[in-house]
């Protein structure tokens, strides 16, 4: 889990509503406004409903779920790994790997690793595997651009909350008791939208996108471990060329261990 993602939203929440009980004194129900909640969030989900497909609104719940929940492995470790890999490769041969195929838990390397023993070459392989890597990148970008969407519509719904708050305080401007309150009212819809924008669908957005690249370096590191492989390098050679993909600071640190 992304302990960073989960942590700075529920720190954030607890600043700004610790931020509220300590200005409002005590008065805190007047930043809890039904109307203003269905305004900033249900025109909210229905413009992303109207700008999106329902599969791909529907797949926002299994966005956030990726930005919060997947853990993407260390580049250190997927070196080893596939070093790993070339040995018992070049001592077992490719139908020994088959046996290490069930031992991984990322499906994206298991699919390499089965190419390697159903006997596929080095162009096959990485035909195949960037094909897939490129439609990871178009699925994470549609979740971004709907984050994103949805960081961009709250905001304008909740200054339409507002005007609507407006014009009904200024409907009753024979009542000046009405006005403070009244405006009181307005300005929760501008706070919502501000608050749901920039604390949750810019930076989860954000996230995403820093997310997609991550994982992407990833799967190139599986695609050139499992291609150096099919070519027949050896183990020191497959760790030499897959230590490209990190700094040279970093590269002091990983010791190959065949």
């Amino acid at each position: 889990m992304d302990i960073a993602t989960a942590l700075g939203v529920i720190l954030g929440f607890v600043v700004i509503i610790g931020t509220i009980a300590f200005e409002s004194h005590g008065s805190m129900a007047i930043f809890f406004n039904i109307p203003a909640l269905a305004i900033v969030f249900g025109g909210t989900t229905c413009a992303t409903m109207i700008h999106f497909s329902m599969k791909q609104f529907l797949g926002v719940l299994s966005v956030v779920k990726k930005t919060l929940l997947t853990k993407i492995a260390a580049p250190q470790e997927i070196i080893q790994r596939m070093v790993n890999y070339s040995a018992i490769n070049r001592r077992d041969g490719a139908l020994a790997l088959e046996q290490e195929i069930g031992k991984t838990r990322d499906p994206f390397m298991s699919r390499g690793l089965q190419m390697l023993v159903d006997g596929a070459d080095e162009h096959a392989i990485r035909d195949l595997l960037g094909l897939e890597i490129q439609y990871m990148e178009e699925r994470h970008a549609m979740g971004k651009k709907i984050l994103d969407f949805m960081g961009a519509s709250a905001p304008s719904f909740a200054m339409v909350g507002t005007l609507i708050g407006l014009i009904s305080m200024l409907s009753r401007m024979e009542s000046p008791d009405e006005i403070g309150a009244g405006m009181a009212v307005a300005l929760v819809c501008t706070f919502y939208g501000a608050l749901i924008a920039n604390l949750v669908f810019i930076p989860m957005g954000g996230k995403l996108g820093q997310y997609s690249k991550a994982e992407k370096i990833s799967m190139e590191m599986v695609v050139e471990g499992v291609c150096a492989i099919a070519r027949g390098d050896n183990p020191t050679a497959v760790g030499e060329k897959m230590q490209v993909f990190i700094s040279a600071k970093r590269r002091e640190a990983v010791k190959v261990q065949v």
